[in-house]
């Protein structure tokens, strides 16, 4: 077994025994203890209280788990859960789990992002379980007066077996509670673990699929009003004046009013991001009247002008710059070459890459473009408040709870312990509920009002209100000598307002000649992080360019990504290459196997991809066919070293998820604006993959290694772009360098 010490503080590991009907209760700061996130739930018996962060024995020998996380559909609330129970030693169908409410006193970096739920939570999630078995453990041994060294569990029962007794966790979950927190406990080797690697069901499964309650639209109160929002028709306008007399006299609406999300001396957080923060508010009895009033407001727009506002962000302070004017996307592409065309800032450079291209016998250059991309979650923006002049009440589906609620303090003029954020199951999310200017919306609403209210998005809202996936541009450049060996790489990478580079990061330390540089342009098109950030555009446009520069060089596509590899294994260029080659060259040999990619690839349309982000690695190979000029995704083969595998099912789930989702962003997604404004603004013309264009198989492998889990919710959405830009290549002889992909030939 691992011995691992108990790093958990006085503040952030309670021990009590004042639970209803007697048991044992683990609190715990998962960040202290190697860990930040996790969750779960079922149903809790009545008896027992509701507290945050805690593991629950009752005297039946139940246990629950409280998690502070929020649950954004990647699963976390059944597989944490089986990170404790495997280290708990207890039968899995015994295990509740209760989403906690937010608790900044009791836990840490409660945010649903960065594929870290599980790699944060590892450590302190097994601590947890296995401090709790052990403290069982002393209290039997004090109990049966033998020594704790003879002390043996299993399925929730403790065992002495040279006297022959048992006991149940249950029975003496009020006795171990009296137990001291061990200082240090042994944690299970991998080839004992029982709960961990194996398939278990979601644990809202059966609420999911009988309509239960479980999401923000489904919450409801007694008393409770309904609001929407009306926001500048473009980007680069401000609320000027509004008319809302025959609004007003609409039936069912109770209220028409100005809010304003943000204070002029409030220093915003990164997760406070909003172009349009004067609103006019429509409040009413019901989604229908709301929604039927706004049309017969009268609203005027002005244009507002340049300024600039300081933000505290993840690596501290900046001052960004919001342009005035109407932006469109011709303006930006424009914007884009010519920036593309000039210097950019370097980010890395390795050897003398100027030299390498002046000498070289012949040079590869291909620019590569993605639009603005929205995140379309299936559940559009809610959130209900039920503010009143001591406490605010706030229920609903949220990231980042944990940072808005200093948001909410601020403009509510609340302390942060009488303000109660409650996260509901989200109905996707994707990024774009980490920024939560609805909830603040949605508090301000029900202040001015004296009422609870909930805030309704439309398709409409969700979509025009921002935030964003930037559009970006890079220009990749390989130089050839004249034995077609590559001797220098290049890649300017730039983007509306944001770039995607990633200077560190494959080819990076393969190539002795090597120079990245970015480059920006400003925006007032609010942007912010959305599945895999940067990576879903860098993944398509790198991974494109390493499959022509193999064909160029006259090199299978997988074998050159794996002599770069070995290089960067063997003898790496730079000291800040940010991957594992050994991994990385894991999953291009696992998908090459699985695929049969020298065995079956004669005759078919294949395209291959890899790609590290979010700690872990993603192979791709994809076979496509084109039927009625109309391309058809056949199979994706994914090979994935994301470390140990905690719930396999849901992990294929995930995976399948990600290439479903990639394949849809690649071929039809787009965000365009005309002066300002979204030119799409639902379903029928901002294009999301259908049914019927989903591929036909996918096959999902993963590398078996003991190392710690990482990443899984990012790391398998962008590299099948690239391996479907390449399968697009074989098949029409074309390659495609600018998304939508479906733009460039089939419509």
């Amino acid at each position: 077994m691992t011995t691992a010490k108990i790093n958990f503080g006085r503040r952030s590991f309670i021990k009590s025994s004042a639970l209803a009907g007697g048991g044992l209760m683990l609190g715990f700061n998962w960040f202290a203890s190697l860990s930040a996130q996790g969750a779960e739930e079922a149903d809790m018996p009545k008896e027992w209280f509701k507290i945050n962060g805690y593991l629950k024995i009752g005297v039946n020998g139940e246990v629950t788990i409280m998690s502070p996380n929020p649950e954004i559909g990647q699963n976390v609330k059944t597989s944490m859960p089986m990170i404790v129970a495997d280290e708990l030693d207890v039968d899995w169908k015994d295990v509740l789990v209760e989403q906690a409410p937010l608790n900044t006193e009791i836990f840490k970096r409660q945010l649903a992002g960065g594929s870290d739920s599980i790699k944060q939570s590892w450590g302190g999630l097994r601590m947890a379980g296995a401090s709790a078995r052990k403290m069982l453990m002393e209290a039997a041994a004090k109990k049966w007066n033998v020594p704790v060294s003879e002390i043996t569990t299993e399925q929730g029962i403790l065992y002495h077996k040279k006297s022959g007794k048992k006991a149940g966790y249950g029975e003496l979950a009020s006795a171990a509670a009296q137990i001291p927190v061990p200082k240090e406990v042994e944690l299970k080797e991998l080839k004992d673990f029982k709960i961990i690697g194996t398939s278990q069901k979601n644990v809202d499964g059966h609420k999911i699929v009988t309509g239960q309650p479980l999401f923000g639209l489904d919450y409801k109160k007694e008393g409770m009003l309904i609001a929407m929002v009306v926001h500048p028709p473009a980007f680069g306008m401000k609320l000027k004046s509004f008319d809302a007399t025959e609004a007003k006299a609409k039936p069912g609406i109770r209220d028409i009013f100005k809010i304003k999300t943000y204070n002029d001396d409030y220093k915003p957080q990164w997760c406070d991001t909003n172009s349009f923060t004067e609103l006019v508010a429509v409040v009413g009895d019901s989604t229908w009247e709301v929604m039927n009033a706004r049309n017969f407001l009268k609203v005027e727009w002005e244009p507002f002008a340049d300024y600039k506002i300081a933000m505290a962000g993840w690596g501290g302070d900046q001052l960004v710059t919001v342009p005035a004017g109407l932006e469109s996307t011709s303006d930006h592409s424009a914007k884009m070459v010519a920036a593309a065309a000039n210097p950019g800032k370097i980010e890395r450079k390795d050897g003398n890459p100027e030299e390498a291209f002046k000498n070289a016998a012949k040079i590869i250059e291909r620019t590569y473009t993605a639009p603005f991309l929205a995140h379309t979650p299936m559940e559009p923006m809610n959130f209900f408040a039920d503010v009143t002049a001591d406490n605010a009440v706030l229920v609903g589906p949220i990231q980042s709870p944990e940072y808005m609620e200093k948001t909410l303090s601020a403009r509510l003029g609340l302390p942060l312990e009488k303000i109660d954020i409650q996260m509901t199951r989200m109905g996707g999310g994707f990024g774009r509920r980490l920024y939560g200017h609805f909830m603040v919306e949605a508090a301000l609403i029900s202040q001015k009002m004296k009422a609870p209210v909930k805030l309704i998005y439309s398709r409409e809202d969700e979509i025009t209100f921002g935030i964003y996936r930037p559009a970006y541009h890079a220009l990749y450049r390989a130089a050839l000598d004249a034995n077609n060996n590559l001797i220098g790489f290049h890649v300017k990478m730039g983007g509306v307002p944001e770039n995607a580079l990633h200077a560190n990061r494959f080819p990076a330390g393969a190539i002795d000649n090597y120079m990245a540089e970015s480059w920006e342009i400003e925006s007032n098109i609010s942007v912010g992080a959305m599945r895999a950030p940067g990576s879903n555009f860098n993944a398509v446009a790198e991974q494109s360019f390493l499959d022509e520069v193999a064909e160029a060089m006259g090199k299978d596509p997988i074998q050159f990504r794996l002599d770069l590899l070995k290089r960067a294994k063997e003898n790496p260029v730079g000291e800040k290459n940010d991957y594992d080659a050994a991994r990385y060259a894991g999953v291009l040999e696992l998908v090459r196997e699985k695929s049969g990619w020298d065995k079956n690839s004669s005759g078919k349309n294949r395209g291959v991809a890899a790609y590290f982000c979010h700690s872990s690695y993603v192979a791709n190979v994809l076979d496509l066919t084109v039927e009625n000029d109309t391309p058809i995704v056949q199979k994706v083969y994914a090979a994935i070293d994301c470390g140990i595998v905690v719930n396999p099912d849901a992990a294929i789930n995930m995976t399948e998820g990600s290439i479903v989702d990639g394949i849809g962003q690649a071929m039809y997604g787009q965000l365009t604006f005309t002066k300002g404004k979204p030119d799409q603004d639902n379903f029928d013309s901002y294009r999301l993959i259908r049914h019927n264009e989903a591929p036909k198989e996918i096959e999902v492998h993963f590398v078996e290694n003991e190392i710690n889990p990482t990443g899984l919710g990012e790391p398998p959405y962008p590299p099948v772009m690239g391996a479907l830009a390449n399968a697009l290549y074989k098949a029409t002889g074309t390659r495609y360098y600018h998304q939508p992909f479906i733009k460039n030939r089939f419509e």
